[in-house]
């Protein structure tokens, strides 16, 4: 019997490096541009469907977590130069240059959104700067995970189907949960609404990324990511309960949102942990491309000629 193979780098050191990024910054910003995109796209379905308070509430979480999202990038990056030169060209195939020019148009539109209804002037310009916000809501919501699984990393770069689909449904029912804190009961049915359906898409897609045919999935379900991941399962759970009680009672409505919001938080953290774990690791290195290679080789070998 031969002992199973141990994964070592040259020296003991990890064949990749770490994501140099740094924490809490960029798993701050992660969640908050995430839950500022799902809050625009809710506050302009309630400024058509007449929700005047949902309305304002989105419109103002919005823009203070854009701008609370622009800071944390700003933090992270060392001098706000560094951010305004990532806005001197747009190149298409880069993630990082597209969600630039994401987050500096929407993070002004929300922002002159807000403004516009907290001092009621200017209200068409303000309530076309919301739509346009509203527009940009999903890519807000989805790309940084775009931008995560297109770097070596392997929990994220393996991850890249379902990465964008958890964020999505985690920034929907975070937005939701900062509307369960303030908006009134008369208007809070598509606030209970929009948390299920953000909660469900997030369970799924956590589920997915947890229990794929990954050998980078176990990244997901343990160490500190794992931890941080269950507990963003049982919040998640947890809020989306409660908020089908939240019209009966004010403090069952500020539980929900408060869960809503700390699972939105666990996600994101647990998520960026599962990176930092597979790139310490080897073998979440070298198994797969080993699997890759010997799948090309298969895909290559020349057929046997028919007699």
């Amino acid at each position: 019997m031969v002992d199973k193979a141990e994964f070592r780098s040259y020296y003991g050191r990890p064949i990749l490096k770490e994501p140099a990024w740094e924490q809490p910054d960029v798993p701050l910003y992660l969640f908050l541009g995430g839950a500022a995109g799902a809050a625009a796209s809710m506050a302009a379905m309630a400024d058509r469907t007449g929700y005047p308070t949902l309305t304002r509430t989105g419109r103002i979480v919005a823009a203070g977590g854009a701008t609370a999202s622009v800071v944390a990038l700003i933090h992270d990056l060392g001098r706000p130069t560094r951010f305004l030169n990532m806005l001197r060209v747009f190149k298409p195939t880069s993630p990082l240059s597209v969600g630039s020019w994401i987050l500096a148009p929407f993070s002004g539109l929300a922002a002159a959104s807000a403004a516009s209804d907290l001092t009621g002037r200017l209200p068409v310009a303000g309530t076309v700067a919301g739509g346009a916000a509203g527009v940009l809501g999903p890519a807000m919501c989805t790309y940084t995970a775009v931008l995560l699984a297109d770097t070596a990393t392997p929990a994220w770069h393996e991850s890249y189907r379902d990465l964008p689909v958890l964020f999505a449904g985690s920034a929907v029912a975070s937005a939701a949960g900062a509307a369960l804190l303030v908006v009134p009961p008369r208007e809070l049915r598509p606030v209970v609404r929009l948390g299920l359906l953000g909660s469900a898409v997030e369970l799924a897609a956590a589920f997915r990324l947890e229990h794929a045919p990954r050998l980078v999935s176990e990244t997901y379900r343990t160490g500190r990511a794992g931890k941080l991941l269950t507990a963003s399962r049982a919040l998640t759970a947890t809020g989306a309960v409660l908020s089908l009680f939240s019209r009966r009672r004010r403090s069952v409505g500020l539980a929900a949102g408060i869960a809503f919001l700390a699972g939105g938080l666990c996600t994101r953290f647990g998520v960026y942990a599962a990176g930092v774990a597979s790139a310490q690791d080897p073998k979440y290195v070298v198994i797969p491309q080993r699997e890759r290679a010997r799948d090309s080789r298969a895909h290559s070998a020349p057929v046997p000629a028919q007699d």
